[in-house]
């Protein structure tokens, strides 16, 4: 699975700008089906549904509906693969870093003629969180996009340090696995 997340990874490399012009033309509506969570965290779906969704509007060429009845295209899929794994260490061997990766799989179908028009598998996207204050890069972009001061990092302690910045890295990787998808259709 981890060889699989890693070349899911690679692979994110090129995007092209995401203009919606692989669509078919006449398809002006999208309904976004409730993806497969097969991870054990609960309702990463939902909360992963809510950044495509947020991606495909901000691009003003389809329109988001309820329902399947009312839609020219479907988009569905599965989080195929959640990983949280300790990256860094310091010299006693505690996680100073953490990171990050989810892998979906997706497909476009066309419901006037039933047919599937786009499919991709294993996208995904890796970022490192770091979990302690030493190992916080305060002028990285990363860090620069969340909502901490780097004068901060010094007064809180690990735990709400490690959940802000993990909080920070899935909506990181959310972002980039939604942007990439709808660059991909």
């Amino acid at each position: 699975m981890i060889a699989a997340v890693a070349a899911a990874i690679s692979g994110c490399g090129y995007h092209f700008a995401a203009s919606g012009s692989n669509l078919p033309a006449d398809a002006k509506t999208v309904y976004v089906a409730r993806f497969t969570n097969r991870t054990r965290q609960t309702g990463l779906n939902d909360v992963f549904m809510r950044y495509v969704k947020d991606e495909i509007a901000m691009h003003h060429r389809l329109q988001i509906v309820d329902s399947p009845a009312d839609a020219d295209l479907e988009l569905n899929g599965e989080i195929n693969a959640q990983l949280i794994m300790p990256g860094s260490f310091n010299s006693v061997l505690e996680p100073t870093i953490y990171n990050q990766s989810i892998s979906v799989t997706a497909s476009l179908k066309d419901l006037r003629t039933n047919k599937v028009i786009w499919r991709g598998s294993h996208l995904g996207n890796l970022q490192h969180s770091p979990v302690v204050a030493q190992s916080v890069v305060p002028t990285t972009p990363e860090f620069v996009q969340g909502n901490l001061r780097s004068s901060d990092i010094a007064n809180m302690p690990d735990i709400q340090l490690a959940q802000s910045e993990m909080a920070l890295g899935q909506d990181q990787v959310m972002t980039h696995i939604a942007q990439t998808l709808y660059a991909s259709l």
